[in-house]
């Protein structure tokens, strides 16, 4: 009897795996004891998080001193590297939703490690909103609640304040999304557990989650409404950072293209670090089979779109600043390329518009090792960005005896340090003790987008070759 697949649907999981073959490759890594690579990763991401965690108290002991701002430049390091943090968080849910809405089956075997990926950078964006703060005790000041001191309330007018509640709805909605998409793994991890406890922990976090038809058709219908809720989100979160901005009246800044100018950078930046955590993943967990080259054209090709709108936008505010006829606005574009800092924009126009093109090369769009190196590359260009946009739009402002330069401190590096330790080790903690891939997911798609399929589904001797690529309609 021959297989049921498609001429031209490009396998999404390859190596002939069953069903059972998808559980124990998955939940290995999770029943297993931590490998000597984990277990050197988490060690040195523990001790970058020790060292940058001093450093965040000391600046906050000191004050906003120890870092290199000053009169002219009051917005640096920490405002570029929240934007950069917040930007990243952006590819887990359009992977998540977006896709899933889309039906895109090729993110099925990405989404669970971009959806953690999303909550832990924008917990990294969070922590540079806390240390600029200064007083982080008063960081409840944002939210509109009533005191004891009187009717103190935020300014609704100020975009600082939708910051507020768009992030932290953002982080809500993503958090419940991933939460709820771990369900079906984590009950499958508590089936197999061995011991009492690992058996009480995942089963008290998988809900009572029994498999029933009724279980399945609640997750489905819970996943299309948080779907549906986060796709705007993805839209207007970076919208609402780029008001930040856009809402002053400083040269570089005021202007209307940032919102989707953002958006496109942030997804862009964020499906960058998406590849390099699942290529790391995909070596480190022996994941080949599962994350497929597919995955990695597929994603390679979004981020060769969103490079592309990038380098259009920036292109857009050069015209748009001579078009306007300001002779402020036009100075501060040429400064920035042309300037002290002209360094930063050429490390920005090189990452982000020149090096994504190499992907409408098939043979580079398709390797492990260019995937990885642009991606990295993709990302340092993303950080000068947000730098450029910041700092050089306000180290040179409209009184020539104000002009400033911006030099970082020891804390300034150390703080955004403090960053990475933190984010490492919440995803090395994960990788660890949750499935990095969907489990659930992937067997949906096993069947229709496997090069060969499962012994338990098409009634054939595992490992047979496919050997008719039309539809069989008389398979049982």
């Amino acid at each position: 009897m021959s297989h049921v697949t498609s001429a031209v649907r490009t396998p999404l999981v390859t190596g002939g795996k069953t069903y059972a073959d998808v559980t124990e490759d998955i939940s290995r890594q999770v029943e297993g004891k931590p490998t000597r690579e984990w277990t050197i990763a988490f060690t040195i991401a523990v001790v970058v998080l020790i060292y940058g965690a001093a450093c965040v108290f000391w600046t906050w002991w000191e004050g906003l001193g120890v870092w290199g701002l000053n009169k002219t430049v009051g917005w640096a390091w920490d405002i570029t590297n929240f934007v950069w943090w917040v930007g990243i968080g952006h590819a887990g849910t359009l992977i998540s939703a977006i896709l899933l809405l889309f039906r895109q089956k090729w993110r099925t075997a990405v989404n669970r490690a971009a959806e953690a990926m999303t909550i832990f950078a924008v917990i990294c964006a969070a922590s540079f909103i806390l240390m600029h703060m200064g007083r982080p005790w008063l960081a409840y000041w944002a939210l509109p609640l009533p005191n004891t001191l009187g009717s103190l309330w935020v300014n609704f007018k100020s975009p600082l304040v939708w910051d507020v509640f768009a992030i932290s709805t953002y982080f809500t909605v993503s958090l419940v999304f991933w939460y709820m998409g771990l369900l079906p793994d984590l009950a499958t991890i508590r089936d197999r557990a061995r011991s009492k406890v690992s058996r009480y922990i995942y089963g008290a976090f998988s809900l009572g989650w029994n498999g029933s038809a009724k279980t399945w058709a609640r997750y489905e219908y819970i996943s299309l409404i948080l779907a549906g809720l986060s796709t705007p989100l993805v839209l207007s979160v970076h919208t609402i950072v780029s008001m930040d901005f856009a809402t002053s009246v400083i040269p570089g800044w005021h202007t209307t293209i940032f919102p989707p100018y953002f958006v496109a950078g942030a997804i862009f930046s964020g499906f960058a670090m998406v590849q390099n955590l699942v290529l790391i993943i995909r070596v480190v967990f022996k994941l080949e089979d599962y994350i497929t080259v597919e995955h990695i054209e597929s994603m390679n090709k979004v981020i060769t779109l969103t490079g592309s709108i990038v380098g259009v936008a920036y292109l857009t505010e050069f015209f748009i600043a001579w078009y306007s006829g300001v002779e402020f606005e036009s100075y501060a574009f040429i400064n920035r390329a042309t300037g002290p800092y002209w360094w930063a924009y050429a490390a920005m126009m090189t990452c982000n518009v020149i090096s994504p093109q190499l992907f409408w090369s098939r043979a580079i769009r398709r390797s492990v090792v260019w995937t990885f190196t642009l991606s990295v590359i993709v990302n340092i260009g993303m950080w000068f960005e947000r730098f450029v946009i910041i700092v050089t739009s306000l180290h040179r402002d409209y009184l020539p005896s104000s002009w400033a330069m911006f030099h970082p401190t020891l804390f300034d590096i150390s703080d955004y340090i403090f960053s990475f330790g933190l984010f490492f080790t919440l995803f090395l903690l994960f990788s660890k003790f949750l499935p990095v891939v969907n489990m659930a997911e992937v067997k949906t798609v096993i069947k229709s987008s496997s090069e060969k399929l499962p012994a338990s589904v098409s009634g054939v001797a595992k490992g047979e070759r496919v050997t008719n690529p039309t539809f069989n309609k008389n398979i049982d």
